[in-house]
Order: C-alpha cells, then sequence, then structure tokens
C-alpha cells in the first residue's frame, strides 16, 4: 500500500484522505453537532467560511453521514440491550427485514467472531422485552446482555 504526503493532505492509492484539521473538525462536531461554523472555525483555528467549506467538502465526500443527537436512555427508563443474533441459515434476508421494523432496535452490526449480527435495542419493559425475544426466535437464536451503566460516551 503506497502512503504519501503532499501538503499536509495524505493520500493512499491516489484517494484523498483526511488532514489533521478535518480530523479536528470530525472530533468536535462529534462532542456538539449543532456548533456554529464560527464556533467551530474557532476551535480549529479556522474563519467560519473557511471550516464550512471543509465540512462540506466532508458531507460530499460522505464522511459527514448524518448530524444525531445522543439521548441518555435512562432518563427515558429504558432497557438497553445488546443481542448477539446466529442466523439458523443462509438465508439472512426475513431477519434482517423483521430487525428493520422494530422500532426498538436503534443499531444493527454485522459481526466477525461469535455470531452474525449485534444488535442494540431499547425497550420500555422487560414485558415487551420477552415479546420481541419471543418474535425474533422466529428468526434466530440470540445471547441477550443487558447494559448496566455506561462507563465512557464519546
Amino acid at each position: 500500500m503506497k502512503v504519501f504526503q503532499q501538503k499536509d493532505l495524505i493520500f493512499e492509492r491516489g484517494e484523498p484522505m483526511l488532514d489533521q484539521t478535518d480530523m479536528d473538525i470530525l472530533k468536535e462536531l462529534s462532542k456538539n453537532s449543532r456548533l456554529t461554523m464560527k464556533a467551530l472555525g474557532e476551535k480549529v483555528h479556522l474563519t467560519g467560511q473557511a471550516v464550512a467549506n471543509r465540512v462540506l467538502k466532508l458531507e460530499e465526500e460522505g464522511v459527514i453521514e448524518a448530524y444525531t443527537i445522543s439521548i441518555d436512555w435512562r432518563t427515558q427508563k429504558t432497557i438497553q440491550t445488546f443481542m448477539q443474533l446466529y442466523t439458523r441459515s443462509h438465508h439472512h434476508e426475513p431477519l434482517l427485514s423483521f430487525l428493520d421494523q422494530q422500532e426498538e432496535i436503534k443499531n444493527l452490526f454485522k459481526i466477525s467472531g461469535e455470531g452474525c449480527y449485534m444488535a442494540e435495542g431499547h425497550f420500555s419493559s422487560h414485558d415487551e422485552l420477552d415479546l420481541f425475544l419471543t418474535e425474533l426466535t422466529n428468526y434466530a437464536n440470540y445471547k441477550l446482555s443487558i447494559a448496566v451503566k455506561r462507563l465512557i460516551h464519546q
């Protein structure tokens, strides 16, 4: 893999990667995506217009996919779960379709190692969780973990 630097930009196989200023912008936006361009520019030592241009470029290149919020689910009195999913066949579409329709499922990851997928869910009660798990067994086996406390949030 050929990697070389040119004017503080790192190129890999001819495609531009992120420079340090881009990384700083992403770090600040991940902390607070509601920053004004002026405030963001002050944090990364650029003018508001210059940082706005960089943010637009990051959006257009697909580096920034969305601006989201972080919810403290404890305030909503929900049960946060992580489920390792084990499919019974090579046909995963029924499982994926089922999970896509469940509003309680907040994230789904295809994983390597043990299991096929990792799903994050938020349930309002143990009864709701039990009902979901009963339906889930029509599509896959699972190993369930319940979050007790979030220790790191970035």
